[in-house]
C-alpha cells in the first residue's frame, strides 16, 4: 500500500481506502464476511474507512466499531456521514439548512455515530449531501468549529451530489471544509475542471468515491442484469442508464492491458491524479479487498493509455433515478 497526505489534516492515508456502503445498503451482505474482509484490508495496509449512519441505519458504523476494537493498536482513520434531516438524496437547490442540517440534528447524529463506532472523537465528520448556498447560514460554520473545538471531530467535510462537482467549489474556497468526497472515475472526470484545482489551492483532501461507477466498471454488467427486490441498484440502473452504461463499458474493454482487469485499470486511472488523497471502492469480499489494494503497487498507466481513457469522459446531468 502506498500512502498519500490527506490535505491540511496532514494524515498519512492509504491511497486505497474502504467504502462501506455495500455492507449495509446492498443485498447479499453477510456480517461475518464483511468483518473478515475489513480485517484483511487492515492486514494489507488499509487505514482509511468511510461509512455513514445511513448505511443500514448505523449498522455499517457498528461493523467498523468492531474492527476498531480488534485493531486498537493501529491508527485507523474513520470517516462517517450525517444524513440529511429530510432523508432526501440528493439535495435540491430549494432545500435549506433547516431542511437538512440544523445544528441540533448535527449534534444528534454525531452522538449516534460516536456510539455506533465506540469512539470519543471521529476523525472526519461529513454532511451526506451538500448545497453551496448553505454557506450563507452562519450557524453551519459555527457548528463545524464547535465540533473540532470540543474534540468531537478532528476534521469536517462534505459529500458532493452526483454529477455536481461544481456545487462544492465555494465550500472549498470558503475554508469551511477539510475534505470533499466526490464521484471521480473514467466516466466522471468533471471534478478536474474546477473542484480539484480549488482543493489543491486550499489544501483540501479529496476522497474519490464510486470508482467503478456503481459496479459497471467491474465489467460484469449486461443489458439484462437485474438485482434482488429492494436493492438500490435497481433504481439506479434503470434501462435508460443501464443500456447506455453497458455500451460505454464495452467500448473500454479493448483498452484493458494484457494480464490486467477493467477494475484495476479504473483504479489506476484515478491514482494518476495527484489531487486524489484516497479512493474508497466498496469491498465486501476478500477477493475484492486483495485485488483492489494490490492496485496500489502497480506502476502508473502508460501515457498513451491514460490519454485514451481520458477520451471516455461522459458528462451527465442529474436525473430522477440518479440519487
Amino acid at each position: 500500500m502506498k500512502y498519500r497526505r490527506f490535505g491540511r489534516a496532514n494524515w498519512n492515508v492509504g491511497e486505497i481506502g474502504y467504502g462501506m456502503w455495500g455492507m449495509a445498503g446492498w443485498t447479499g451482505s453477510d456480517d461475518a464476511e464483511s468483518l473478515q474482509s475489513l480485517q484483511r484490508s487492515v492486514d494489507l495496509g488499509c487505514n482509511f474507512f468511510d461509512t455513514a449512519w445511513a448505511y443500514g441505519d448505523g449498522h455499517s458504523e457498528q461493523l467498523l466499531g468492531k474492527l476498531l476494537r480488534a485493531n486498537a493498536e493501529k491508527r485507523l482513520y474513520v470517516a462517517t456521514k450525517i444524513p440529511p434531516k429530510n432523508l432526501q438524496w440528493p439535495s435540491r437547490r430549494e432545500f435549506t439548512l433547516d431542511d437538512c442540517y440544523p445544528p441540533d440534528h448535527i449534534d444528534d447524529y454525531v452522538r449516534r455515530s460516536r456510539e455506533n463506532l465506540g469512539v470519543e472523537t471521529i476523525d472526519l465528520i461529513q454532511l451526506h449531501t451538500w448545497e453551496d448556498s448553505w454557506l450563507r447560514d452562519g450557524r453551519l460554520a459555527a457548528k463545524f468549529a464547535e465540533l473540532k473545538r470540543t474534540g468531537l471531530a478532528r476534521a469536517v467535510g462534505i459529500s458532493i451530489n452526483r454529477w455536481e462537482p461544481w456545487n462544492g467549489v465555494r465550500a472549498v474556497r470558503s475554508g469551511l471544509v477539510d475534505a470533499v468526497q466526490v464521484i471521480y472515475n473514467i466516466f466522471d472526470q468533471s471534478p478536474e475542471d474546477e473542484l480539484f484545482p480549488a482543493c489543491r489551492e486550499c489544501d483540501v483532501a479529496v476522497i474519490a468515491r464510486v470508482p467503478f461507477d456503481e459496479g459497471s466498471l467491474s465489467g460484469t454488467l449486461t443489458k439484462g442484469t437485474t438485482w434482488p427486490r429492494g436493492d438500490w441498484r435497481n433504481t439506479y440502473f434503470v434501462p435508460e442508464n443501464l443500456n447506455a452504461t453497458v455500451d460505454r463499458v464495452e467500448a473500454l474493454k479493448p483498452l484493458v492491458p494484457r494480464g490486467s482487469t477493467l477494475a484495476e485499470m479504473a483504479l489506476r486511472f484515478i491514482l494518476m491524479n495527484p489531487a486524489v488523497s484516497t479512493i474508497i471502492p466498496g469491498m465486501r469480499r476478500l477477493a475484492n479487498v486483495e485485488s483492489n489494494i494490490s492496485t496500489s503497487d502497480a506502476t502508473p498507466l502508460p501515457a498513451e493509455l491514460h490519454a485514451a481513457l481520458r477520451r471516455h469522459r461522459w458528462d451527465r446531468q442529474p436525473q430522477s433515478w440518479s440519487q
